[in-house]
């Protein structure tokens, strides 16, 4: 009997876990890539010898028994040059003229914390507390729906309840481009499993993101499947209820048994013909979805030997920034791993960016904006540059060349709407609505991703086995994964 065959729409890190855990499995799986690139925000560029990430830039909870280690396991990601970064210091918050440390290790982060805060040691308990129960039920609460109520529940309200001091609220809050902040919305089960994953450990991987996507493909390879590149779907046939075929630009034609789309919800139903399955209340309820805000990169070439490496992150707050509130300026800084461990050779600069400041450039085509969208970069580059050099003095000096991308080159090579970093934003006060199932009207289409339920590297691989599991069964899925 001939394998059932899988077509998966977009290689992104969700697409190719999917892949990856069902080729295994024993389907017959297609992957098909609009880009001549995988990886999705995994996606690294070269620039001479320097090598940037797009996307990616750390991760949380690879050590062993966390968060994300079993799950890196399976895929055989364990063994990629992963580097753990300062477990005094994973992250340093710059509040204007003021430094603190979030450290890896729940007593050591209290610890360091109350280091500076002594009143508030109680306060950082019950928070880390909070934290930590979240995060270590990540894998058994999988598929018994116990998460929900806390998608229910506030993360602002909750920071609120453990801490009274604003300052201390703004360090717990500092490493912003975790997740998107936002007062009146963000869901506490996402502010907590994000957070917990951090404070357990923090990881960067030498040679970068594309590392993980290449290892994936191989491996879905390995198993029988196939992933091609520049194939962009473009249509979904739907014959009595289900997807027949994918078609892509070139007219190549994708029959399957089963269909999983890695990309936006909201432009997979552009694939699919109206008047079948999807009605246009359910087309009308995700294109109302809100999206999460856009980054602005630099990712800058350093001069040899002048800017030591740095085994933590930065995250740089003026004096009146309010990551809640979108108020004040923000950045974060990221070291790329030299491969000599002594000195920097390349930095990112990464800034939250308003879709609404590029909407006159929109309609261009990549490389073919014009000059006044390379000016209006050039200025926002040079913008980050001066504030950056608060926290790394001398620079501006350091830097050989630097490139830039926005919103739109992020939609444009990732097809998320608005250049949207972290996908569909959740809210604590309608998670029904807001918070996603892999499951669409149509019986053999499913979604999975960052827009489903929870974003980020370890929310996309456990949406990986939501979706599996529509598939295998939720038996075998804990089964493979020893749940």
């Amino acid at each position: 009997m001939a394998a059932q065959r899988v077509i998966i729409i977009g290689a992104g890190l969700g697409g190719l876990q999917c892949g990856y855990v069902l080729a295994k499995n024993g389907y017959d799986v297609t992957v098909l890539e609009q880009g001549l690139q995988i990886g999705g925000c995994l996606q690294t560029y070269r620039r001479g010898k320097a090598v940037f990430d797009t996307g990616f830039h750390y991760v949380g909870g690879l050590g062993s028994g966390e968060s994300l280690e079993w799950l890196f396991k399976y895929y055989g990601l364990d063994s990629l040059p992963w580097v753990e970064l300062d477990k005094d210091c994973v992250d340093r918050i710059v509040i204007g003229d003021n430094s603190y440390s979030l450290a890896s290790g729940h007593g050591n982060f209290v610890d360091t914390l109350s280091a500076s805060f002594p009143a508030e040691r109680e306060g950082l308990c019950r928070y880390i507390s909070k934290l930590q129960s979240v995060g270590d039920t990540i894998s058994s609460n999988f598929g018994t729906g116990e998460t929900m109520p806390l998608f229910g529940m506030s993360a602002y309200d909750f920071l609120c309840d453990c801490i009274s001091d604003p300052l201390l609220r703004k360090v717990l809050s500092g490493a912003s481009l975790r997740l998107k902040y936002d007062r009146e919305t963000l869901p506490l089960y996402i502010f907590a499993q994000i957070n917990n994953s951090f404070i357990q450990s923090g990881w960067r991987l030498r040679g970068g993101g594309s590392l993980i996507a290449e290892r994936l493909s191989e491996g879905i390879k390995a198993f029988g499947g196939r992933v091609i590149t520049r194939s962009k779907v473009e249509l979904l046939k739907e014959t009595d209820g289900r997807i027949t075929e994918a078609v892509d630009s070139d007219g190549n034609l994708y029959p399957g048994d089963f269909f999983i789309s890695d990309i936006h919800p909201a432009a997979t139903l552009e694939l699919i013909p109206e008047g079948g399955s999807v009605k246009k209340v359910y087309r009308r309820r995700i294109s109302s979805l809100r999206n999460s805000k856009g980054v602005f990169t630099v990712n800058a070439v350093i001069k040899p030997g002048v800017l030591p490496y740095v085994n933590s992150n930065v995250y740089l707050h003026s004096e009146d920034a309010d990551v809640w509130a979108d108020k004040g300026m923000s950045l974060m800084i990221s070291y790329a791993v030299p491969d000599d461990g002594k000195y920097a050779t390349n930095i990112d600069l990464l800034s939250y960016l308003d879709f609404t400041e590029l909407e006159k450039w929109s309609e261009g085509k990549p490389m073919r904006r014009g000059e006044e969208y390379e000016a209006f970069k050039r200025a926002y580059a040079e913008d980050c540059i001066r504030f950056a050099e608060k926290a790394v003095p001398g620079l501006s000096g350091a830097i050989e060349r630097y490139y830039t991308s926005t919103s739109l080159t992020y939609r444009d090579y990732t097809a998320t709407p608005y250049g949207s970093a972290f996908g569909i934003m959740k809210d604590w006060r309608s998670p029904l609505t807001t918070v996603l199932s892999p499951r669409t009207p149509v019986e053999n289409l499913l979604l999975t991703g960052q827009n489903l339920n929870l974003h980020g590297v370890l929310g996309v691989s456990m949406t990986s086995l939501y979706t599996c599991a529509q598939i295998l069964g939720l038996d075998k899925i804990k089964k493979e994964f020893g749940i």
